[in-house]
């Protein structure tokens, strides 16, 4: 029988080849909803990484929540930072532009 910690980490592996084969059929056109989609994904897992590092349970699980809630933070930032440079590109600059 498997033990939490395989469970776990097959899971993730599997969720990572499917989030990459996902992503990887994306068209350009649909990157800044998909910027969005991710940016609330990474909310959901700051949560679910505050909660696992909030129980101390043992040192590694206080660690790793403490990596997963600074990756976190670091995609929602850097994500919410693209996509407003990205919508930028799109505004009508200059004087004469209605």
């Amino acid at each position: 029988m498997a033990s939490d910690f395989e469970l776990s980490l097959f899971v993730f592996v599997l969720a990572t080849f499917l989030g990459l084969e996902v992503i990887r059929k994306v068209s350009p056109l649909l990157h800044t909803p998909l910027m969005s989609l991710t940016n609330a994904i990474s909310a959901i897992a700051v949560v679910g990484s505050i909660l696992v590092t909030g129980r101390q349970e043992s040192t590694l699980s206080t660690v790793l929540g403490t990596a997963a809630v600074t990756c976190s933070m670091i995609n929602i930032v850097g994500g919410y930072l693209i996509t407003y440079r990205m919508l930028k590109m799109f505004k009508k600059s200059g004087k004469g532009a209605k």
